[in-house]
C-alpha cells in the first residue's frame, strides 16, 4: 500500500538536504528506494523537488546572482567587461563551466539510469565523494576571487561526472574550487551558481516527458514545500562549514555509507 504524502515529504527532506550537503543526493534517494521500496512519484515529481531546491539556490546567492545576471548581459555587449566585471567574470566562469558539464550529462544520461538501481555503482560513487570532500583536510586556503577561464572547465567537468549516482555535485565542485586556489566563500557561491543553469536545464529536459501525464498536485507540492525548506537550511550550514574550513567533516558519513552500500551490493539480488 503506497502513501502518497508520506513518500512526498520523505523524498522532499532527502532531496533538500543531500542536494547541497555533499553526500549525494541521488545516491541517498536511490538507497531509499532501494530498501524502503519508496515510490519516487515519476518524473513530474522529480521535477516539482528539483524546482523546490532551485528557489533555495536562488535565494542563498541572491545577490551574486543579481549581478551576474546584469552585469553579464552588459558585458555581451562589451565583451572588456568579462575581464573586468566580477559579476561579468562569474558569469563567464559559469558559462564555461557549464560548457562540460552539459555535454557530460547528456552522453551518460541512458546509463546513469541503469546505474542508480545498482548498489554497487552508488557505493563506488560514494567512496569517490569520501575521496574528494577529505582531500580538502590539506588544502592550502585559497585567495582568488575567480578561477581562470581553464580552471572552471575542469570544474565543470567535475560537476558533469557528478551525474554519477553516489558522487555529490557540491563535493566534487567545491572540493575542484579550493585545490585551484579559490577562496573558500567564493568556492561556495561559485558551486551553487554553476548548479542553476545545470539544474534548470535537467528540469527542461524532463519536463519535456510530462506534459500530458497525470500531475499528483497535492504529494508534488508538498514534497516541492519540503525540499525547499530543507535545502535552505543545509545551504546555510554548508556555507559555514566550507568558510571554517570543516569541509572534510562529511566523509565521515560517507565513509561508513560506501562501506555498507557496497556490503549490501554483495547480497542484493541481481
Amino acid at each position: 500500500m503506497t502513501h502518497p504524502f508520506r513518500d512526498a515529504l520523505l523524498l522532499g527532506a532527502v532531496q533538500g538536504i543531500t542536494e547541497f550537503l555533499p553526500v549525494s543526493s541521488d545516491g541517498h534517494l536511490a538507497l531509499f528506494s532501494l530498501l524502503f521500496r519508496v515510490q519516487d512519484g515519476g518524473l513530474t515529481f522529480n521535477v516539482m523537488l528539483h524546482a523546490g531546491t532551485l528557489v533555495a539556490t536562488a535565494i542563498v546567492v541572491r545577490k551574486r546572482l543579481k549581478r551576474m545576471a546584469a552585469e553579464g548581459l552588459f558585458a555581451v555587449a562589451r565583451p572588456s567587461r568579462f575581464t573586468r566585471s566580477p559579476g561579468a567574470r562569474d558569469a563567464l566562469i559559469v558559462a564555461t563551466a557549464s560548457l562540460p558539464t552539459a555535454a557530460i550529462g547528456l552522453t551518460l544520461r541512458d546509463a546513469v539510469e541503469q546505474w542508480t538501481h545498482s548498489p554497487f555503482v552508488v557505493g563506488i560513487g560514494f567512496l569517490a565523494t569520501s575521496a574528494c570532500v577529505a582531500s580538502t583536510f590539506w588544502v592550502r586556503p585559497g585567495t582568488r576571487e575567480h578561477p581562470s577561464v581553464a580552471a572552471a572547465l575542469l570544474v565543470g567537468i567535475a560537476q558533469g561526472l557528478a551525474v554519477l549516482p553516489g558522487l555529490s555535485r557540491s563535493g566534487a565542485t567545491i572540493t575542484s574550487a579550493l585545490w585551484l586556489g579559490v577562496r573558500p566563500d567564493r568556492a561556495f557561491e561559485l558551486s551553487f551558481l554553476m548548479s542553476l543553469p545545470a539544474v534548470l536545464g535537467a528540469i527542461v529536459l524532463e519536463l519535456r516527458h510530462v506534459i500530458g501525464q497525470p500531475f499528483p498536485a497535492g504529494p508534488a507540492l508538498a514534497g516541492a514545500v519540503v525540499a525547499f525548506a530543507t535545502g535552505l537550511v543545509a545551504l546555510l550550514v554548508l556555507r559555514r562549514v566550507v568558510a571554517t574550513g570543516r569541509f572534510g567533516l562529511f566523509a565521515l558519513w560517507t565513509v561508513p555509507l560506501a562501506i555498507a552500500t557496497l556490503a549490501m551490493s554483495m547480497a542484493w539480488p541481481g
